[in-house]
């Protein structure tokens, strides 16, 4: 073995506002998968991730839920850890970028860009809440493209076009949070000098440091020309605020890749024997490579490199990129049940089924891997079940009854067996090289050698023929032998098979032992390896899916009542709705659902009492909102007082937290009708 390799091994850090999907899992499962097999080799490698704790979202989330967003990324980084752990993903360290090491090396890479002046001010013009009293990042602005015309479009791009413009040119722009119209208003930002490394990333992403796929995609943002990158953001923002700058905070894609470096050294720090600085100093021989998604291709390959490098530390050795996540060749969905979360697959199917699934349609590309339902049960079933576990099943038994679990002294057929043994130059090329398609079909193909070895030579037949005993062990022996490779060569991929199949061959699988069989031996008996994958299972997932709650955020709420029963005009146009102004809303003591609403309508005010208390649990933002309330709704008694009328809000069928409350357009005014 030549000296050991020094790796680093990072996934992009998931958000903490939502939960873990089988999406997610693509890239962890590969990750872990090429980590597990350089451990198998002996390689000195860590692999650590983290909660992307910071921004707007999980800001204005906390306050839906009201908790504080120190709560919610707590509770959220323990879920994301119980679910990454389910898979079996061998993270060494798992951390959250709301952490002091995190704080203090984004510090010190901002001070050190700061003095090598490449952090430049401008004041920029943006959209602001008026309501909420903040300024709107992109996805929170909602309006008409500018281009095309296609209405309810983002703030940033077009879903329709693909044109991208600045919020301040969307058509009847209005704030996500709050429905409110947005203001344009001024204020100071603090810019990375980007354009500055366009040298040093131009020669950067043609080291074959990006798969060509991802370097081609980079070359046309260098022809579109580079911009200062804004890096702060405005209070009311969780997140660091930026030294010497009150109100001002580190923009979340500042810190969040920073957060490699924090969640490694909370590890070098925990376990007190290993270097920081052996990994990150700019001069470092040590390998660092980063799993991530296409999405955040930008981020990783332009703003992060050259954050590193103008803060005197080293860059990526390469950067693993991957594909989207299909289900039965759509989008994930969550009304027809595909978007299926982690702990809901965890429930009825076993993990190494789908690292299998994945491995097996995984390549070093960034082409998008379609999770085929049906295709997945019977490639699970046939490969897993028919071809790997069912050799040892077909052989244990014999050994368990005739020989004591003992194995024959001598290999049957050592031409085949170093055959098999053999394939492990060209099976480890393709491992290294995250090629785990082919990977699997050399394996695949052992097995089916494997398996014709055992049909023709029948042990069933020969355990039934007089004095024919060693032949018998000898066989089965071989069989059990040819599984232990296999299972050797699978152990990255199917680490909970590998574990009770090490159990039941007593001993371990490791690559560097793999040419040595098992000869005078003795096996456990035998027990199930592995769980066939029932069409049953499926559907379990996928109706547990569909009545899910959908994850809330800011921006929809995605899980739809039935449409009601059809009535006649003269029955709708009985309700008389109107637009009133909250001119005052406060908790109501002795209720933990009931605000107490003070409704203008123009010409009076009415109290009315709503059961939105989970939605805000600060009334104090509603106040100078305008409504929609139903004005002739005959007056409730209620135990805190009369209620006189009802608000409309939006709501999901099972979304108890998500209650979005109706406003009228710009220019209404208190008491007009709506019909």
């Amino acid at each position: 073995m030549t000296d050991k390799r020094r790796i680093l091994v990072t996934c992009a850090l998931p958000y903490a506002n939502g939960s873990i999907h089988l999406g997610h899992m693509l890239e962890h499962i590969q990750a872990d998968v090429w980590v597990r097999y350089q451990r198998m080799r002996g390689q000195e490698i860590y692999f650590i991730c983290a909660d992307d704790a910071h921004g707007t979202p999980i800001m204005l989330k906390a306050q839906q839920l009201g908790i504080t967003p120190e709560e919610l990324i707590a509770g959220v980084k323990k879920e994301h850890q119980q679910d990454f752990a389910g898979f079996n993903i061998s993270f060494d360290n798992y951390h959250s970028t709301h952490s002091p090491e995190n704080r203090e090396l984004s510090e010190l890479i901002y001070s050190r860009l700061k003095a090598n002046g490449y952090i430049k001010t401008k004041v920029i013009s943006q959209l602001y809440d008026p309501e909420k009293q903040m300024f709107l990042p992109d996805r929170f602005v909602k309006g008409t493209c500018p281009k095309c015309k296609a209405p309810d479009q983002y703030g940033d791009n077009c879903e329709v076009c693909s044109a991208t413009y600045s919020p301040i040119d969307l058509i009847n722009p209005k704030s996500v949070v709050s429905g409110a119209t947005p203001i344009v208003k001024e204020s100071e930002h603090y810019f990375f000098d980007l354009p500055e490394f366009k040298a040093m990333l131009q020669t950067w992403i043609r080291s074959g440091t990006l798969q060509e796929q991802v370097a081609n995609k980079m070359q046309e943002w260098f022809e579109a020309g580079l911009q200062p990158w804004d890096i702060s953001r405005d209070a009311p923002y969780f997140g660091f605020e930026i030294p010497d700058a009150p109100g001002k905070y580190f923009y979340v894609w500042l810190d969040a890749p920073i957060g490699y470096m924090g969640s490694f050294k909370n590890y070098c720090d925990r376990v007190g024997n290993l270097s920081f600085d052996d990994f990150w100093q700019k001069e470092s021989k040590t390998e660092l490579y980063h799993f991530i998604g296409k999405d955040i291709v930008y981020f990783h390959s332009l703003f992060w490199p050259a954050m590193l490098d103008g803060s005197a530390h080293r860059k990526p050795t390469n950067i693993f990129v991957h594909g989207y996540v299909t289900v039965d060749g759509a989008k994930m969905s969550k009304s027809r049940g595909t978007f299926i979360q982690a702990s809901t697959y965890l429930k009825h199917i076993e993990p190494d089924c789908l690292r299998y699934y994945y491995a097996a349609k995984s390549s070093s590309t960034i082409d998008d891997i379609d999770l085929n339902l049906e295709d997945f049960v019977q490639r699970v079933n046939s490969d897993i079940v028919n071809k790997v576990v069912n050799l040892a099943s077909r052989c244990a038994g014999f050994i368990t009854k005739r020989f004591d679990g003992k194995l024959s002294s001598h290999i049957a057929d050592q031409t085949l067996y170093d055959r098999f043994v053999q394939k492990a130059e060209v099976i480890a090329s393709y491992f290294e090289s995250r090629e785990l398609s082919k990977a699997i079909r050399e394996v695949m193909a052992l097995a089916d050698e494997a398996n014709r070895y055992i049909d023709e030579k029948a042990p069933w037949v020969v355990a039934k023929q007089e004095g024919q005993d060693q032949l018998l062990q000898d066989i089965c022996s071989m069989g059990i032998n040819l599984f232990k490779v296999l299972m050797t060569y699978l152990k990255p991929v199917v680490p909970s098979l590998a574990q009770r199949s090490e159990e039941f061959l007593a001993t371990n699988l490791d690559w560097d032992s793999m040419a040595t069989p098992l000869t005078n031996h003795t096996v456990n008996k035998f027990k199930a390896l592995f769980t066939r994958i029932e069409i049953a299972n499926i559907e379990k997932v996928i109706e547990e899916t569909k009545t899910l709650l959908a994850p809330a955020d800011p921006v929809s709420n995605s899980t739809v009542e039935p449409i009601g029963d059809t009535i006649n005009f003269d029955d709708f146009a009985k309700v008389d709705l109107r637009v009133a102004l909250i001119k005052d809303a406060k908790l109501v003591d002795g209720s933990d659902k009931l605000l107490q609403l003070t409704l203008d309508l123009g010409n009076e005010v009415r109290n009315v009492f709503s059961g939105i208390r989970s939605a805000y649990s600060d009334p104090s933002i509603l106040v100078g909102r305008l409504t929609v309330m139903v004005a002739n709704l005959a007056p409730r008694k209620m135990r805190f007082g009369v209620s006189e009328g009802m608000v409309l809000c939006a709501s999901g069928k099972e979304d108890k937290n998500g209650l979005y409350l109706l406003s009228p357009d710009s220019g209404a005014q208190p008491g007009m009708k709506i019909s």
